[in-house]
């Protein structure tokens, strides 16, 4: 798999898996409803479906290396939805996490 498509995966599964836990948190705590909650639960449940079509067989190693995907993602989201604004140790740890989860999956292996 290139990495193109495998960083592409990793983009659809954050919006999948950050947008369905926005919807759930609008449906609970900003008392949206049973609507936003059912889709959010759906969107979470794509999210997982997902993960499954990286190329790599080890579960562990693709959920580590979406764990940096998620916490850019998550500063991405709070930007784009809710106005947050960053400070530069924010986007200096979502680098740090970004360089982690690019070793994690895409590191020439032994073998592989």
């Amino acid at each position: 798999m290139s990495v193109l498509r495998s960083a592409a995966l990793f983009a659809v599964a954050a919006l999948l898996e950050i947008g369905g836990a926005w919807l759930v948190w609008q449906g609970v705590r900003e008392h949206r409803g049973w609507l936003w909650i059912g889709a959010g639960v759906m969107a979470l449940g794509a999210y997982g479906f997902v993960a499954t079509l990286q190329a790599d067989a080890e579960f562990g190693r693709v959920l580590a290396a979406y764990g940096g995907v998620f916490v850019a993602g998550s500063l991405a989201w709070g930007m784009v939805a809710d106005g947050y604004r960053p400070d530069r140790w924010d986007v200096t740890g979502a680098l740090v996490c970004l360089a982690g989860m690019a070793l994690i999956m895409w590191a020439p292996r032994n073998g592989g």
